[in-house]
């Protein structure tokens, strides 16, 4: 906030000095007392959690940190997610981010268990779909129509994770692949284009590795890149109903995909450090975005949000550095 002293032209500086000093010291009291209070108005919106808003937005809650009022911004709003079905993976985490903002899940996956324990914890319907089945598709969508009344957001945060060399990538490999990368996501948004209100929002979780280099990841990256271009595709034909789709492309995520990596340090950091922002991404950090992307705020669509620290900024590491910094981990801790 910027505050101006403004002197009034009119003072008639042949009356007593004394009165203009009282004046001044006046005038001077409150600008103090406007700056220290904008300032101190600044400092707690900039509390971690905090969201900006004026001083009447703003309420304490029981465990004493600061929430804004109404911080349900996705009341009404009738959420799908589909690959939900791993504990504690990136799509649940993202639907566990949207169910805190107010909206009505229906979460999808191939894992009845999972998808019953957690909509029983957010609230939301579960529904068993194969992202392959049209069939599944069709009736993943009638649930939410049937059971809140519509569709707004729908996301698809499936994925496999395949690293194989390029010559031993196979065709069943690549048929595999490319049946839950690509051709189920194109069926996946067709079905939901199908039921969507007018204004919604269609996300997918693409890949940093779309745009830069893995080695030994040439399936996954082909499908991801080809699926961003079909958000493009699909951003440009529906932009006349409001509807907007848009990619987000993690880097090195800590999730139950990566599991295994995640719990070599030496792993980890030899990624890290090729992120400008020093760490790998978490679930949390996709989910935050994928909240601003589907919020009536944004206006965004046919785009690849790369939440990634920055890595697409650098590179991957190669095998061999990885390779490296795992031997000479092992050797030091001998």
């Amino acid at each position: 906030m910027g505050l101006c002293r403004v002197v009034h032209p009119h003072i008639q500086f042949n009356r007593s000095k004394t009165l203009i000093t009282v004046f001044e010291k006046t005038i001077n009291h409150v600008f103090f007392c406007a700056a220290r209070r904008a300032s101190l108005a600044d400092k707690v919106q900039e509390l971690p959690g905090v969201a900006r808003g004026t001083a009447s937005d703003f309420a304490s809650t029981a465990d004493g940190n600061l929430r804004k009022r109404g911080m349900e911004k996705f009341k009404n709003k009738v959420v799908i997610v589909i690959g939900a079905a791993g504990r504690d993976n990136m799509g649940q985490c993202i639907a566990r981010a949207f169910a805190r903002e107010g909206a009505m899940l229906v979460v999808a996956g191939r894992d009845a268990a999972q998808l019953e324990l957690l909509s029983a914890e957010i609230g939301g319907a579960a529904v068993v779909c194969d992202i392959t089945s049209e069939k599944d598709l069709k009736r993943l969508a009638e649930t939410a129509i049937n059971r809140f009344g519509g569709l707004d957001i729908a996301l698809n945060a499936t994925g496999w994770g395949l690293l194989k060399p390029f010559l031993d990538t196979t065709r069943a490999d690549l048929e595999a692949i490319a049946a839950l990368q690509f051709t189920g996501a194109i069926l996946f948004y067709q079905a939901m284009l199908r039921s969507m209100r007018d204004g919604g929002s269609l996300l997918q979780i693409s890949s940093a590795t779309a745009s830069i280099m893995l080695e030994d990841h040439a399936a996954y990256m082909g499908t991801k890149a080809a699926t961003d271009h079909i958000i493009r595709c699909i951003a440009n034909e529906f932009g006349h109903r409001g509807i907007r789709a848009n990619s987000i492309a993690p880097g090195f995520t800590t999730t139950p995909m990566t599991e295994r990596a995640s719990r070599n340090a030496a792993i980890l950091d030899t990624f890290a450090k090729e992120y400008p922002l020093g760490r790998v991404g978490t679930s949390e950090d996709i989910a935050e975005a994928a909240l601003w992307l589907a919020s009536d705020q944004c206006f965004m669509t046919g785009q690849v949000l790369q939440v990634n620290g920055g890595l697409t900024l650098r590179r991957n590491p190669r095998n061999a550095e990885i390779a490296a910094a795992v031997r000479a981990a092992r050797e030091a801790a001998r």
